[in-house]
């Protein structure tokens, strides 16, 4: 399967720095250009929308490693520092691990330490956007009001989740060998398994920031965190 996606790219000299959104949002949502724009300087910036997101077409039930693969060729063979929140670092985890990509630095923000999809009621998804009881379970509720936000292609990134879910996030198989830091808001449960995640890497620390997992990726203290690692 071959997946295109859509990337903005700001010019700039040195070393890009590419940027991963979250679920249900996208690139320039997630990584505006008020708050990013000369936080490295004149370096460029490649803010890519994931699949079923922003500009980037959908990919039906696609698994992670297609997904992981449409990202490798969006991103090219230069090296890269990378940053991802949320989706886009449980994506920047794998991405990072790609023969063909070249991480100098990974910046991972907002990322679970376990698997929610696998956990996720798809049935009750997909009966309560088609207007629906609301799910029981509460994650299945989370992920339903996530994708029901305006603008998302709700059955889409339902369908988007049932194939990340079909090859799940496991980080105590392997990890990113660079340098890695894990960001967090203090009031982020999602992002409580960071401190784990970072043991698990050869060379990775963890950070807490201010805010809770929609917050915490828009504050000034995230993005100073982010470019005091990638200006090391």
């Amino acid at each position: 399967m071959t997946i295109s996606l859509h990337a903005d790219r700001h010019r700039g000299s040195g070393r890009p720095v590419v940027f991963l959104h979250g679920l249900a949002s996208r690139g320039k949502q997630d990584w505006p250009d008020a708050e990013w724009a000369g936080v490295f300087a004149d370096r460029p910036r490649v803010v890519i929308d994931l699949p079923a997101h922003g500009r980037s077409p959908a990919t039906g039930t696609a698994p992670t490693t297609a997904v992981i693969d449409a990202l490798a060729l969006a991103v090219g063979e230069e090296e890269i520092d990378l940053v991802g929140y949320s989706l886009g670092a449980r994506l920047a985890w794998d991405l990072a691990q790609h023969p063909s990509v070249h991480v100098r630095r990974l910046v991972l923000g907002g990322l679970s330490a376990a698997e929610p999809f696998g956990h996720l009621d798809l049935a009750a998804a997909r009966a309560a956007i088609g207007g629906g009881p609301a799910p029981l379970d509460p994650l299945t509720a989370m992920i339903v009001n996530m994708v029901s936000s305006p603008g998302a292609r709700s059955a889409q990134l339902l369908d988007l989740i049932e194939g990340l879910a079909a090859e799940p996030f496991a980080p105590e198989a392997r990890g990113p060998q660079m340098p890695v830091l894990l960001v967090g808001g203090v009031h982020d449960t999602m992002s409580d398994g960071i401190a784990a995640l970072a043991a698990l890497l050869p060379d990775a620390r963890a950070l807490r920031v201010p805010g809770d997992h929609v917050t915490a990726l828009h504050t000034a203290e995230f993005r100073t965190a982010v470019q005091s690692f990638l200006t090391a």
